[in-house]
């Protein structure tokens, strides 16, 4: 494990509906095995679809995962947790998937993704959280962002904020230099 990203956590958001055959589930595959493999713990929500692919690639790469889970979910978590970390409410959840981060990258997902991005580029851009990588991975989301900028008053330095990446290796890459030296 490197020294520089031993323990750091990087948080992997994305919809629990994508299935095993998806191109969601094989990038977040590969993306939990190539952070584990370079030393950082993963975190998800704990469940299936994206967050089972992260972890499951993150546990048989040999890494720390850690499951953010809700009390009041009846469905099991997933089973390549490490750890996990039960909450009671939505956003008790969402604080802990987000202040221990290092960074972030978002998989195609449905509202609850996207309330996930919006929280943690809004605490970007108000200064909440200090400046680190909040990846978007996949074609869909260029076009999501650019619908966002057509109609919503959202600008060119707010997107800026976010970094946009096609496969599990341009995001790995991404998450692995723009996190060095970020301490939370």
């Amino acid at each position: 494990m490197s020294e520089t990203t031993q323990g750091k956590i990087v948080t992997i958001f994305g919809g629990s509906k994508c299935g095993h055959d998806s191109e969601e589930y094989r990038e977040a595959l590969s993306l939990g095995r190539r952070l584990a493999e370079a030393g950082f713990t993963i975190c998800t929500g704990g469940y299936l679809g994206v967050m089972e692919a992260a972890s499951r690639g993150a546990h048989e790469a040999g890494g720390r995962v850690l499951g953010i889970v809700m009390n009041q979910f009846r469905a099991e978590p997933n089973r390549f947790l490490t750890e996990k970390v039960a909450t009671d409410h939505f956003y008790d959840r969402l604080q802990n998937l987000i202040t221990r981060s290092v960074g972030f990258v978002a998989l195609r997902g449905g509202m609850g993704t996207v309330t996930e991005i919006s929280l943690v580029w809004n605490k970007l851009q108000t200064g909440v959280l200090a400046k680190r990588p909040l990846v978007l991975l996949g074609d869909c989301w260029p076009k999501v962002v650019s619908s966002w900028k057509e109609n919503l008053v959202v600008s060119t330095t707010d997107v800026s904020y976010l970094e946009f990446a096609s496969n599990a290796d341009e995001a790995s890459a991404m998450i692995i230099e723009k996190t060095q030296g970020v301490v939370v």
